[in-house]
């Protein structure tokens, strides 16, 4: 990335800024306002995430923000009620209580004197969802957005399910958040520091028993999903998401249901923002951004409403690899979604094939009970880019599934949507779920993984009220996979793989279910893309670009690591995820601060009931002689019936130890 030091607006940056709330708590805040502003009021852009940033986004906030405020903007990026530098309590994701901070925050913004009355938000996951969900409140100066790496539908597109599975990520996200919402105000800001830490570490909670206790789409997951009142946002929306994550789906769910001016731009990344994306390639989006705020923002004829509505990277066919930098490819555009250039065509499961005719041949009956062990290899649901989480050759899981190859394809072929595959299927338990994957295999048979999706079989009509599955019974099931764009080339094969796990990264059925697919009644839709050499297949964007980091110095290196462990004597497997981001020191704050995340998920054979998910999870800031560190321990396992959760808390004052608790949970399983 090209770091830029000298911009058309020179910026005076506020290190902290206290927005006051109707009920008294003070909210913090950093700021970059063009000095000409006091004189000639310029727009506002804010970004709203209880990440730190004081510290933790520190780095991530000097690129972006210093760079808008470099061209006109003032940029306003605040600390959560409960979280950071602020005050209060942070208890659970998108309460009403952050939504209506966020409209007071927003009305603040706009009558200040430096401020000409239009505010935009801009976000990334947690600021993704939220400027979705304050556009939907109509608060008067919010004028445009920009959410990435979001969803519309908390329920069918975050981190928690997917397909009515409970995801592995949904224990590793309540595990950092426990940890991470438990770290004091910087002293140097908050001289009460002590009262709010303690306060924290015992009122925060651990959010996923609350979580684990809404298992179905009820009311708790369609508070925040803008899918239930789309019609309610009114602002432009810049919606943008990348292929190796796992919110790339809203990104089309809102081109097509929004009717406000909207516009999608999808890449190659991970959960990353487009200028830090990886894999790449990364692109110059903060200049995107720019255009799409002063068209808004401004009033400013910036071009940005003649591109295509969707612009997307279109991967080619690559070799498996769990930590690529760069996927080939070439950006491409649709004028509108959903474009009449994409055509679904159905393809004919018989045994063992993709295709084939309407008669007997390749008709049949197929069992299918996968191992436990498929899935080890699947990566993460959102890769974070920070260890090789993205899927591994798919021969390692194929092995446990059922298997459906094409033809040797004669021409290459461009996808883009979402395939869906259907089958006709039994199952000999009332609980089982379908993890059905798409990949390309190539000549020298590698498989990759090209999108994938999950059902639990007892959601099929729907997520709000499941409905157990008669054993013995037929049904006719669709399954959904991500949304994608992939060119297959020519000369490679086209594989559907099913199976009955997907564990971890998503978590096991009740007890081992045994299916049976009568392939008679199974198929694959896919979207086929017409190609063309109009310009809207010949995009291009700049190199990225921001202002200066915060200067910084490693004081112990980073180690990731994502490690399968096999004892084969004791039959047992283990994944083990390391994220450790090292220490660094922040040089201007005098600030070290200390990142560590280790998962385990394991399991015994084919036994079940040996399923577990545990993480460790170490924050510790220090300076001088202040020192505060929170070390975090979770554990979920489960049997038929229930979910056991179990979670402890240590902080430490240098080595002192000043808070300790435990919690234990035993949540029942309903229908996953």
């Amino acid at each position: 990335m090209r770091m830029v030091k000298r911009f058309p607006y020179r910026v005076r940056k506020l290190e902290n800024l206290w927005i006051p709330m109707p009920d008294g708590v003070r909210l913090a805040a950093r700021a970059w306002i063009p000095r000409s502003a006091d004189d000639d009021p310029v727009p506002a852009i804010l970004e709203y995430i209880p990440y730190r940033k004081r510290d933790f986004t520190r780095l991530r906030d000097d690129v972006m923000h210093a760079w808008f405020a470099g061209h006109g903007y003032a940029c306003v990026r605040v600390d959560l009620r409960g979280s950071g530098d602020s005050e209060g309590l942070l208890t659970d994701e998108y309460l009403a209580q952050e939504l209506e901070d966020g409209e007071a925050i927003i009305h603040w913004l706009a009558q200040q004197s430096w401020c000409s009355g239009r505010v935009g938000m801009i976000g990334i996951s947690w600021g993704g969802f939220n400027g979705l969900q304050i556009a939907e409140r109509q608060p008067e100066p919010l004028k445009a957005i920009i959410t990435a790496c979001s969803t519309d539908d908390r329920y069918t597109d975050d981190i928690h399910y997917m397909g009515g599975c409970l995801l592995g990520d949904n224990l590793s996200w309540a595990s950092t958040m426990y940890s991470h919402t438990a770290l004091p105000p910087d002293p140097a800001l908050q001289p009460d520091w002590r009262r709010h830490w303690h306060n924290r570490m015992e009122g925060s909670g651990y959010w996923l028993e609350e979580w684990l206790s809404h298992q179905h789409r009820d009311e708790y997951w369609r508070h925040g999903s803008v899918n239930e009142n789309y019609e309610r946002i009114h602002v432009p929306v810049m919606a943008v998401s990348g292929w190796a994550d796992g919110y790339s789906n809203a990104v089309f769910r809102l081109l097509e249901n929004l009717s406000a001016p909207r516009m999608g731009l999808i890449g190659p990344w991970g959960h990353k923002y487009p200028h830090q994306g990886r894999p790449g390639p990364a692109i110059d989006f903060l200049s995107e951004a720019l255009r799409w705020w002063d068209r808004w923002l401004k009033d400013i004829e910036s071009g940005i409403e003649q591109e295509p509505m969707l612009r997307t990277w279109m991967q080619d066919s690559a070799p498996p690899n769990t930590q690529r930098r760069e996927h080939a490819g070439r950006w491409v555009g649709e004028a509108v979604w959903p474009s009449p250039r994409v055509k679904r065509v159905r393809h004919l499961l018989r045994r063992g094939r993709i295709g084939g005719s309407e008669s007997g041949k390749g008709r049949g009956k197929l069992k299918l009970q996968s191992p436990l062990s498929v899935g080890l290899f699947a990566g993460r649901w959102a890769s974070f880019t920070a260890t090789p989480d993205l899927p591994h050759d798919q021969r390692e899981e194929d092995g446990g599934a059922l298997v459906f190859d094409s033809k040797t394809l004669k021409e290459s072929m461009e996808i883009l949507g979402s395939p869906v595959v259907t089958f006709r299927v039994k199952s000999d338990r009332p609980v089982a779920m379908l993890a059905v994957r798409l990949s390309e295999v190539r000549q020298n048979e590698e498989a990759t993984r090209i999108t994938y999706g999950l059902l639990n079989l007892t959601h099929r009509n729907g997520h709000d009220h499941p409905e157990p599955l008669e054993p013995g019974k037929y049904y006719t099931v669709r399954v959904t996979l991500n949304e994608v764009a992939h060119r297959f080339f020519s000369g490679h094969r086209i594989r559907v793989s099913v199976s009955t796990s997907y564990w971890p990264l998503a978590w096991p059925s009740p007890e081992p279910p045994r299916l049976v697919i009568d392939v008679g009644g199974s198929y694959l839709d896919l979207p086929i893309r017409e190609s063309s050499d109009a310009k809207d297949d010949n995009l291009h964007f700049g190199a990225p670009q921001g202002a200066a980091e915060s200067a910084t110095t490693m004081i112990e290196p980073r180690d990731y690591a994502w490690l399968v462990t096999r004892d084969l004597a004791e039959d047992r497997s283990v994944l083990e995820i390391r994220k450790d981001e090292g220490e660094l020191r922040i040089d201007d704050l005098d600030l070290d601060m200390r990142i560590r995340t280790v998962e385990w998920y394991s399991h015994s054979g084919n036994d079940y009931g040996s399923v577990r998910g545990e993480t460790e999870n170490v924050r510790r800031l220090r300076r001088d002689d202040w020192s505060v560190t929170v070390r975090t321990r979770t554990v979920l396992t489960s049997d038929a019936g229930h979910f056991y959760l179990r979670a402890e808390m240590d902080g430490y004052e240098g080595d002192r130890r000043v808070h300790s608790h435990n919690i234990e949970k035993i949540i029942d399983r309903d229908l996953v």
